[in-house]
């Protein structure tokens, strides 16, 4: 395991001595879904309607990967600094150290609404003083992937995963957690891991074909190398 890693079991610890506080720092994993899809639909209702077409789907879809590269930046370059000072080292804990020491922490593997909802909103904002018309589309696909990342996270960490993408999404956030911290930093998916390098070495695949082929040179490799060598024998006692 990591060297952060205090538990590996579905357990939590007290982080504020204030009871409301302490409540408000737990978080139903389904929180995410009930609170941002209303204020996606609304949005998408209200938004002005000679916008719609092809090119308000783009916009969506870009809201979506700017959500991904987002997702990365925060996690590599934020929630992984090495603070100094222990007033920033006390806050980083509380804002993702937290979740290294307990990763399993079923109540703490989403963003609490008291915080998600200003960020939201200050993004909204952002994106209508640079991208306005097509702000609000922008913003329906990075919530949408901000919604999916956390979806995600609680999956990997507490669901039997059988697909082949989930298991390797899985596979690539455990290798985060309890092999190498400093790498896989993507969590909704791996793409920008990829583009910065930061991809966990992968054992070598080997066919099931060439393992058999290895399994049988390795039995039978030294009786092959001394029939070899007793058949040279003979040939030289010969000559």
């Amino acid at each position: 395991m990591s060297k952060h890693v205090v538990s590996g079991r579905d357990e939590t610890v007290r982080l504020f001595k204030n009871p409301v506080l302490e409540y408000f720092s737990h978080i139903n994993p389904a929180t995410p879904i009930v609170v941002f899809m209303p204020l996606i639909a609304w949005v998408l209702i209200t938004s002005e309607p000679h916008l719609h077409g092809w090119f308000y789907g783009l916009a969506i879809i870009a809201g979506v990967a700017l959500w991904s590269i987002t997702e990365y930046t925060i996690h590599r370059w934020a929630f992984h600094l090495e603070p100094q000072s222990s007033i920033v080292k006390q806050l980083h804990f509380l804002v993702h150290g937290i979740h290294h020491a307990y990763p399993r922490d079923s109540t703490r593997l989403v963003m609490p609404p008291l915080i998600s909802l200003p960020l939201a909103g200050g993004f909204y904002a952002l994106f209508k003083g640079v991208l306005a018309p097509y702000h609000q589309p922008v913003w329906i696909g990075f919530i949408l992937g901000y919604v999916a990342y956390d979806t995600i996270h609680y999956a990997v960490h507490h669901m039997n995963l059988t697909s082949r993408i989930g298991r390797r999404l899985k596979q690539h956030h455990m290798h985060h957690h309890f092999v190498n911290p400093d790498s896989a930093y993507g969590v909704s998916n791996p793409f920008w891991d990829r583009i910065f390098a930061t991809l966990p070495e992968r054992p070598l695949r080997v066919s099931a074909r060439r393992r058999k082929l290895v399994q049988f040179l390795q039995r039978h490799t030294s009786n092959g190398t001394q029939h070899i060598r007793h058949s040279q024998r003979r040939k030289s006692s010969r000559i």
